[in-house]
């Protein structure tokens, strides 16, 4: 009945993905009080900050950073060069490509006349079961609430999610779209490439944006 996903389905069944073997690799840094399941990989050069929790069949490829408190669900995939700051929260079969950011401090400035004072971003990120997110794209933690990415949601390589934004479930951020604070999105939303949109902006169920 539909072609496209018959292939897919076939793609999965016959080129499946490879899942190194469990363990730490010896080059990974550890904090003790960090949980690591059994089943899961940490490859080389990783480094695990304390009290986070990497779930069951995990995999953790080489110079991945999880800060502290940081929560991992299970079947998650890392890719290279990750970085996930403290205090995030990824679900269950997250896939997160090379050289993405997960935390960083949102853009919050106010100015007293003199210079640009910060504002201490102290929020977090919450990142829904069966997420993907492409490669060197950036999710800022919350100033003080959370910025959330709903499950099923597909994200682009090289988007800018800033603080406080929350994305509905089963949406398509296609590459370079830039999305500014606490902008909402519904479900099934689509944003196609090079969109922006400014702050505190609501998006409905269903709605498309067409590209920049």
């Amino acid at each position: 009945a539909n072609p496209k996903v018959a292939f897919a389905r076939i793609l999965q069944t016959f080129s499946p993905e490879p899942t190194p073997p469990a363990g730490i690799h010896p080059s990974a840094v550890v904090d003790p009080s960090a949980s690591v399941d059994p089943s899961a990989h940490v490859g080389p050069q990783c480094t695990i900050e304390a009290g986070a929790t990497i779930g069951k069949n995990c995999v953790l490829r080489g110079n991945v950073h999880i800060g502290a408190t940081v929560s991992i669900g299970p079947d998650t995939r890392i890719f290279p060069n990750v970085t996930i700051y403290p205090g995030a929260n990824i679900g269950e079969r997250v896939r997160i490509h090379s050289g993405t950011t997960i935390g960083a401090d949102g853009y919050g400035y106010v100015f007293d006349g003199k210079e640009h004072v910060k504002i201490p971003q102290i929020g977090s990120v919450e990142i829904g079961d069966d997420v993907e997110i492409g490669a060197n794209t950036t999710i800022d933690r919350g100033a003080l609430g959370t910025t959330r990415i709903g499950k099923g949601t597909r994200i682009d390589n090289q988007v800018q999610i800033a603080h406080n934004v929350e994305i509905g479930e089963h949406c398509l951020i296609v590459a370079q779209v830039g999305i500014a604070g606490s902008t909402k999105l519904g479900n099934f939303v689509t944003i196609a490439g090079q969109a922006g949109l400014t702050h505190h902006v609501s998006i409905g169920d269903g709605a498309v944006i067409g590209g920049g």
